[in-house]
């Protein structure tokens, strides 16, 4: 998608138009030019959860946790799905649909307010994902002090934030797609390989370390962490959320073409639905292996050394994991996987929560986010300049990227209860049966729900200070 410097797209897919249509190609081969949402949702998804979050609770438990890392990639799937299938059909984004879900308050939904505590609750983890990239930097070349120290640290975080905003300012959808591409296959690969490696060292593990991790226990003590863990690896709310703006401006949405009610947009809507399935498949396989990875190398180098990933001091402690298995020389290799790793959550989030916050601004009637695309693209490029720069700040002010980054999972865990009464809602309401899933679909809709249901109201339970079970 290009865009002239300040106007809108030169064809916006957020409008629907018969001349937009085109036919949906049929079968894998033909279908992987058309692949790309999946792959910002992958650069987003490898990122803080697996590399700070995932492995501080591998470090924490160990293998005895390793059922619930699998099952939190695996539950919200079909959740993404249902979501993103309302937004082919109708062209619309996801903050749109919610504020459709009553009661309202006002203009806006309580899903939205909902929203607007979890956005609060970013800034600290991305705040979080900020500092774990300058620290990653700083380490591999200080600037005017000693790696950790508090000028080379607040440097590279300057640094950072700036190179944030000057790539991403216009907002050009192939420009994200690939950049998040690039970011994600090499150091994932590179995870994926060692930890596979690992049995051949010191520190590997075997069959009965990988079978003890599939018990579906929590170890006493690991409950917070857990939660935080399960909202905030595989798909959060936040990115099942911002996928549907993506599938849009890929051209989903706009292939499909305006709900004229003939067999021929049936047709197209089928299958178009069924390259976005397509897509949600890769990126499901990619983040995936990704986060077992992660949780594997904390679960085998870190854990029996009881080392956990604290402070600034989480990406050396983290680098023990490559340097423990493969020597010194791999801790600069680390260092710019790191940056690598980190980065392309915030290459992937800035944008996407730039998209979020601008369609919040549409709901509360400050500008139609269809009939307006030039105001659109103005405050998308306005958020993509303050974001990076609060997220800065809120790092140099507290300090503690793992903490930051596991209190945004906490509530993401929460909002995701809103998110699966936001889709069952738009399913009935707007998307025509015809179009909705099979059976197998239909079941693990079912199974998906339940279980964020379920998870979100132990969260709660928990905030307020009620236990169930031992913890």
């Amino acid at each position: 998608m290009s865009t002239a410097p300040d106007s809108a797209p030169t064809r916006d897919p957020y409008t629907l138009t018969a001349d937009g249509v085109k036919e949906p190609p049929v079968g894998w081969k033909a279908s992987l030019r058309y692949l790309g949402p999946g792959m910002i949702l992958s650069a987003s998804i490898v990122g803080s959860g697996e590399l700070i979050a995932t492995t501080a609770l591998g470090a924490k438990v160990g293998f005895a946790i390793l059922w619930m890392v699998i099952f939190s990639t695996l539950v919200k799937v079909a959740v993404q799905v249902e979501l993103a299938r309302w937004t082919i059909v109708t062209g619309n984004p996801a903050l749109t649909g919610y504020n459709k879900v009553p009661p309202k308050i006002g203009r806006v939904s309580w899903i939205n307010i909902l929203w607007i505590v979890l956005a609060l609750s970013k800034f600290l983890q991305f705040g979080g994902i900020v500092g774990g990239v300058s620290v990653a930097a700083s380490i591999l070349i200080p600037l005017g002090g000693p790696p950790l120290g508090t000028t080379s640290v607040t440097i590279w975080t300057i640094f950072m934030v700036i190179l944030s905003i000057v790539l991403l300012y216009k907002n050009s959808y192939r420009l994200i797609e690939r950049g998040a591409f690039a970011l994600v296959v090499i150091f994932v690969f590179a995870t994926v390989v060692i930890a596979l490696g690992l049995p051949m060292t010191p520190f590997g593990y075997g069959a009965d370390d990988l079978l003890g991790g599939l018990t579906f226990t929590i170890p006493a003590g690991a409950v917070g962490a857990a939660i935080a863990m399960f909202g905030i690896t595989g798909v959060g709310a936040d990115e099942i959320t911002y996928y549907t703006y993506w599938c849009v401006e890929k051209g989903y949405a706009r292939w499909v073409g305006p709900n004229d009610g003939t067999k021929d947009w049936e047709r197209r809507a089928k299958g178009w639905i069924r390259v976005m399935y397509k897509d949600a498949i890769i990126s499901w396989v990619i983040y995936t292996f990704g986060t077992v990875a992660f949780f594997i190398m904390g679960a085998a180098v870190l854990h029996p050394q009881g080392l956990a990933p604290e402070g600034n001091k989480m990406i050396t402690t983290l680098s023990r994991m490559y340097t423990d298995t493969l020597g010194q020389w791999a801790s600069i290799g680390f260092l710019i996987g790191a940056i690598a790793v980190l980065g392309s959550t915030m290459w992937a989030a800035i944008p996407s929560w730039a998209r979020m916050y601008t369609n919040i601004l549409a709901t509360f009637g400050a500008f139609d986010w269809h009939r307006s695309p030039v105001v659109r693209l103005r405050w998308i490029r306005f958020f993509t300049v303050i974001m990076p720069i609060i997220w800065g700040v809120a790092f140099l002010v507290l300090r503690v990227p793992v903490l930051m980054v596991q209190i945004g999972g906490v509530v993401t865990g929460v909002f995701l209860v809103a998110v699966v009464v936001a889709v069952w809602y738009l399913r009935k309401q707007e998307v025509d049966k015809r179009l909705h899933g099979g059976n197998w679909f239909n079941a693990a809709l079912v199974i998906s729900s339940v279980a964020i249901g379920l998870l979100g109201i132990y969260t709660l339970l928990n905030v307020f200070g009620f236990s169930i079970g031992s913890s």
